[in-house]
């Protein structure tokens, strides 16, 4: 939430350890107008950014529904929410999209994306 509205016209799925990565990936997706990284200390966390790219309403979101340690990695299990039949969207291209801050383990992060529900 603190990062704001970012138009990612591509998909995007990685992990960022550093302020400075996670500032160029902004400036290129939005050249001129990208929003200033917040405040968060990259020496203990990490941040996971995954993007789907444009979709065709405001009905469309991404839900990260866990995050798991495992021996050999972490998981990040994510979701896309699609809008049903009847449901009250705006018709106007969104860019859908998740970052989140975890705690830096040394261990590979793997983004799972699960199917619809």
């Amino acid at each position: 939430g603190q990062l704001g509205r970012v138009e990612f016209t591509r998909k995007v799925t990685a992990v960022y350890h550093s302020r400075e990565a996670l500032q160029h990936l902004l400036d290129r997706t939005m050249p001129g107008r990208a929003p200033r990284v917040p405040p968060l200390d990259f020496d203990r966390n990490e941040v996971v950014v995954l993007s789907l790219g444009p979709r065709s309403s405001t009905g469309y979101s991404l839900r990260v529904h866990r995050v798991v340690e495992r021996r050999r990695g972490v998981d990040v299990f994510v979701r896309e929410v699609t809008p049903s039949l009847g449901e009250p969207v705006m018709a106007r291209v969104t860019y859908p999209y998740r970052a989140i801050a975890i705690s830096r383990t040394g261990k590979p992060v793997y983004v799972k994306l699960q199917g619809r529900p």
